[in-house]
C-alpha cells in the first residue's frame, strides 16, 4: 500500500511539472518581449528628445554644420523639463486666423499682425438746374470712381508697441493715409502716437469711412474739420472707458506726410463722455467737444497767409458748391460739439462746428466767422444696432444678426436720413450757403461687405439745386 501510494504521489508530481513547465516558459517569453518593447519605446523617445535639443540649439545660434547628437538613454523626464524651460525662452509659434481680417498672432500675445484693406466703388447720376450750371458750378456728369482702394499692415510688437502703414491707390499713386508708430500703457499719459494720422476732432471724421452711415461725411466736416496730418498725440481713456481724451500738435502736410516747420502748427484736442451706457452699447448717450487752433500756410511771394473753405454736396463725384476762395487769413480757432444717442436699432447723431477766423490785420480782413451743422437719424429694419468703440469714442463695424445667404439670412438693412447746413457768406466773403438733404439705404451682406444707396438734394442759396443718386459697393477686411 505504501509503495503504491508513494508511486502515485510521484506520478502526480511528474504530471504537475510536465504541465507547469510550458506555462512558466511562456510567461517568461512574454515578459522578455514586453521588456524589449519598453526598451524600444524608451529608445525612440530618447531619439525625439535628442532631435528637439538639436533643433533648439540650431535656432539659438547661426546655422552651422552640426553633428547628430548621440542617442542615449537617461533621465527622460529631466531632459524633457529642460527642453520646456529652453522653449519658454523663445517666441512661441505664430497662429494665422481670420477675424474680419487676416490676423497673425503669437501664442503668448506679445506679437500681433493684421493685414487688411478696403475697396469702395462709387457711381453717381446727377441732375442740376440751369441756374446752377450757368453760375460757375460746371457740368454735373454721371460718372463712377474707386473712391478708396487701400491696403494696410498694422501690428503690436512686444505688446505695448504698435504701428500701422496704410496707403491709398485710388488716385493713381500710393498716397499716405495712416503711417504711424506708438506706445501704450505709459505712466500718467496712457498712450502716445507719432506719424501721419487723423487729428482728434469730430465724431463723424474720426469714425472710419468703412462704418459711417452715409457714403460721404457732411459738408461741415469736409470744409472745416482737420483730417490727417503729421504730428504727435497723447490719448487715453478714464472712468472704466466712460471717457476719452486726446491732445496733439500737428503740421499741415501733403499726400506723403511731408511739410515745413515755418508754416506753423495745429493744436487739436478732443474730450468725450458716456453719461449713459447699457447692454454692451445697445443703449448709450455720447457727448463730446473738440478744439483746434490752425495756422495757415504763408505765401512767400507776398509774405501773407491765405485760407480757404469749400465743400461738395456730400457726393464726391460732384463739384464743390460752396467756396470762399483764397482770402487773407493768419489762423483760425475751430470749436466743435458732438452728440449721439443709440436706443437699440434706432440712433440719432449731430455735430456743430464754428470757425473763428483771424485775419492779418483790420484793413484786410474783418475776422469772419463761419459755421456748419448736421443732424441724422437711422434705423435697422432687421434689429441690429450701431456698434460703439469705447477706446476711441467712435462708431465701429456693424455685424448682421444673420449674414446674407447664411441659412436664409437677409443680412442687415438700415434706413437713414440727414440734414446738413453750411454758411460761408460772412464779412464780404461770398462763399454761399448750402442746404443738403440726404436719404440712405444700407445693406450689410456680412460684417465685411455692404451696398449703399444715397439720394442727395443739394440746395445752393445763390446758385440753384441738384438731385444726385449715388451707389457704393464696399468690401473691407
Amino acid at each position: 500500500m505504501k509503495t503504491a501510494f508513494i508511486l502515485n504521489v510521484m506520478l502526480a508530481g511528474l504530471l504537475v511539472l510536465a504541465v507547469a513547465k510550458p506555462v512558466a516558459a511562456q510567461n517568461q517569453k512574454e515578459s522578455v518581449d514586453r521588456v524589449r518593447e519598453l526598451e524600444e519605446m524608451v529608445r525612440r523617445l530618447a531619439e525625439r528628445v535628442a532631435d528637439l535639443e538639436a533643433r533648439l540649439d540650431q535656432q539659438a545660434r547661426p546655422p552651422v554644420a552640426q553633428e547628430i547628437p548621440e542617442v542615449h538613454h537617461g533621465d527622460i523626464e529631466t531632459r524633457v523639463a529642460k527642453l520646456e524651460e529652453r522653449a519658454n525662452k523663445h517666441p512661441h509659434p505664430m497662429q494665422i486666423h481670420w477675424k474680419e481680417g487676416l490676423r497673425i498672432d503669437s501664442d503668448d500675445g506679445l506679437f500681433k499682425l493684421r493685414i487688411g484693406g478696403r475697396i469702395q466703388l462709387d457711381g453717381a447720376i446727377m441732375d442740376a438746374d440751369n441756374n446752377l450750371e450757368r453760375r460757375g458750378i460746371g457740368d454735373l456728369e454721371d460718372s463712377l470712381e474707386f473712391r478708396r482702394a487701400r491696403i494696410y499692415i498694422q501690428g503690436d510688437i512686444y505688446e505695448d508697441y504698435f504701428f500701422k502703414v496704410q496707403y491709398d491707390f485710388a488716385g493713381g499713386d500710393a498716397d499716405f493715409q495712416d503711417v504711424y508708430m506708438g506706445m501704450r500703457n505709459l505712466p500718467y499719459v496712457g498712450n502716445i502716437k507719432v506719424g501721419h494720422f487723423k487729428e482728434p476732432f469730430g465724431l463723424e471724421e474720426l469714425t472710419s469711412s468703412n462704418y459711417i452711415t452715409f457714403m460721404e461725411r457732411s459738408t461741415g466736416s469736409e470744409a472745416f474739420v482737420p483730417s490727417r496730418n503729421t504730428g504727435l498725440m497723447l490719448y487715453n481713456t478714464a472712468f472704466d472707458k466712460r471717457m476719452t481724451w486726446a491732445a496733439g500738435v500737428f503740421m499741415d502736410t501733403g499726400d506723403f506726410g511731408d511739410g515745413e516747420f515755418n508754416d506753423g502748427f495745429n493744436y487739436t484736442a478732443r474730450l468725450t463722455g458716456l453719461p449713459w451706457y447699457e447692454e454692451d452699447g445697445r443703449k448709450l448717450l455720447h457727448l463730446g467737444v473738440a478744439y483746434s487752433h490752425k495756422n495757415f500756410e504763408g505765401d512767400r511771394r507776398v509774405g501773407d497767409s491765405f485760407g480757404r473753405f469749400r465743400a461738395r454736396p456730400e457726393a464726391h463725384l460732384a463739384p464743390r458748391f460752396v467756396d470762399t476762395g483764397r482770402f487773407f487769413l493768419e489762423s483760425a480757432n475751430l470749436l466743435g460739439v458732438e452728440a449721439a444717442w443709440v436706443h437699440g436699432p434706432f440712433s440719432l447723431q449731430g455735430e456743430y462746428v464754428h470757425v473763428f477766423a483771424n485775419g492779418l490785420d483790420a484793413f484786410r480782413s474783418s475776422n469772419p466767422d463761419f459755421n456748419a451743422f448736421y443732424t441724422q437719424a437711422s434705423y435697422f429694419l432687421t434689429g441690429e444696432h450701431r456698434k460703439y468703440k469705447q477706446a476711441s469714442g467712435t462708431f465701429t463695424r456693424v455685424r448682421p444678426l444673420r449674414n446674407f445667404r447664411d441659412d436664409g439670412g437677409r443680412g442687415a438693412w438700415e434706413v437713414a436720413a440727414r440734414y446738413s447746413y453750411i454758411d460761408l457768406d460772412r464779412a464780404g466773403i461770398n462763399g454761399d450757403r448750402l442746404d443738403d438733404f440726404t436719404l440712405g439705404l444700407n445693406w450689410y451682406l456680412n460684417p465685411n461687405m455692404r451696398v449703399m444707396f444715397n439720394y442727395v438734394l443739394a440746395d445752393s442759396e445763390d446758385r440753384g439745386d441738384a438731385n444726385i443718386f449715388q451707389m457704393r459697393f464696399q468690401v473691407d477686411f
